[in-house]
């Protein structure tokens, strides 16, 4: 399958600019609780993927020692393994990263929720109609809490499950001409509508979804959850300009009324010529654009698109200027700095927790470091940024499956005055982590989950 669907900021393979200005490749105990921190960590689990949680649980998938896929659920308040369940992954392309369950409540208030991931097909499986061989894998739907089976929907393939509001969305046949995207119930599994094509959520609410459409011309869609009702349609090109390619990666995130998309370059390697790229901000009511950054590229590591995105303009030569800071909000520049302060080679970027300075990391050597809000030089002696824990990372060994899977990406805290790693328990930054309920989920480079609710606002992280 060669549809142009890869999604590199999403996995452990996530971009990142380094010296030159050139995109490139790059990535205990048992559960332990904290009531006076309300934290804990879990290396039971070697997580592969990021986390989703609903009516106090949190599911990931988790790597085996033996290179196969397992779908974990955790107590979201003490990290205490509830269940797991052996997963699969058949039809998502490897520049998506390793999929994650969905997790969705089951009705509101009542404090229960499903966890949806796709399991290996059971032994014999047919279709519906007789013909054995057509299902590659089954969509299991599980209690969050016991893991007891609620219902199954057999899978030709799939790029895996989504909550959309309070139902569950799953790209099917996503390798055949009759792919599309059906809306199930969460307790039933009952179809309530669908969609032709390929599609992917990106945001929801309790009666609406916005939907990336995946083609040669990708559309953003938003629906009415109740029946499928159109309810308005943004072209990506209108709002950024001829030539869009998702080939390159995309990634959206949402921190009010406004949707805020980005769309990575790609080089087409037989003409040579790269696609439009670049920021937009769309309203979610009616579609209507808000404002726009073409031709810059989003920065590794970095906040959500929607919350703390920093971005390098490339000019139509292809070169890359400096480093800004934008407001999620309207798209203003909230600092920046100039292409000739960029120190020479060697460096990757590492932002502090407020991510109002940007530093240039040397693993091993003195550093540097700009104030984002003056585009000033700042001392580095004293001074600490988050950056990849690996920057050479391996792809997993997964057996029997598509080779080219990274997991979901580790960030640690270096000295910038040394480039040392420095060895502490602080959790990663929120414009990394993300949200949800004060609640905030991020796995480690070993792949044990680690979760803390600090009471920091419902944002969205670097993977949504």
């Amino acid at each position: 399958m060669t549809r142009p669907h890869a999604k590199p900021a999403l996995a452990l393979a996530a971009a990142t600019l380094v010296s030159g200005g050139v995109l490139t490749g790059c990535s205990g105990s048992d559960a332990a609780h904290d009531d006076a921190q309300r934290a804990w960590q879990n290396a039971q689990v070697n997580a592969v993927s990021r986390a989703t949680a609903a009516a106090g649980v949190a599911a990931a998938t988790s790597m085996t020692s033996g290179g196969t896929l397992e779908t974990v659920a955790l107590d979201l308040s003490t990290g205490r393994k509830l269940w797991s369940s052996p997963a699969t992954m058949v039809g998502r392309l490897p520049g998506m990263g390793v999929q994650a369950p969905a997790t969705v409540e089951t009705g509101t208030g009542t404090g229960q929720a499903v966890v949806v991931a796709v399991d290996p097909a059971k032994a014999g499986a047919s279709s519906a109609t007789g013909s054995a061989g057509k299902w590659k894998a089954t969509l299991v739907a599980r209690d969050a809490r016991t893991g007891r089976q609620r219902w199954t929907r057999p899978i030709e393939s799939t790029f895996g499950p989504q909550r959309c509001g309070p139902y569950v969305c799953l790209s099917e046949n996503t390798a055949l001409s009759s792919a599309r995207l059906v809306v199930l119930e969460p307790q039933t599994g009952k179809t309530l509508w669908n969609l032709p094509g390929i599609a992917e959520v990106e945001w929801s609410d309790p009666t609406r979804v916005v939907m990336l459409r995946l083609a040669s011309h990708p559309v953003l869609e938003a629906h009415s959850l109740k029946n499928g009702k159109v309810i308005w349609q943004l072209p990506i090109e209108q709002a950024l300009g001829p030539g869009v390619d998702l080939s390159g990666g995309w990634a959206f995130g949402s921190t009010g009324d406004n949707l805020v998309g980005y769309v990575a370059p790609y080089t087409n390697p037989q003409t040579k010529q790269t696609s439009t790229f670049g920021l937009f901000s769309v309203q979610l009511n009616d579609g209507v654009v808000d404002w726009m950054r073409p031709s810059v590229v989003r920065v590794y590591p970095s906040g959500n698109p929607a919350f703390a995105p920093v971005v390098r303009p490339v000019d139509e030569q292809g070169q890359y200027g400096g480093f800004a800071r934008l407001d999620g909000e309207t798209g203003r520049v909230l600092g920046q700095i100039t292409p000739t302060q960029v120190p020479g080679s060697g460096w990757w970027l590492a932002f502090p927790n407020a991510m109002d300075k940007l530093g240039f990391l040397k693993r091993g050597a003195p550093g540097t470091a700009f104030d984002l809000t003056t585009g000033e030089p700042t001392p580095v002696k004293g001074a600490s940024g988050w950056s990849f824990c690996v920057t050479d990372p391996k792809p997993l060994s997964l057996t029997g499956m598509t080779p080219g899977f990274y997991s979901i990406a580790a960030l640690c805290e270096f000295d910038l005055a040394t480039g040392r790693r420095i060895d502490s328990s602080t959790a990663p930054p929120a414009w990394f982590t993300g949200s949800q309920n004060g609640w905030r989920l991020w796995r480690d480079e070993k792949g044990a989950l680690h979760a803390v609710n600090d009471g920091t606002a419902t944002t969205p992280g670097m993977y949504g």
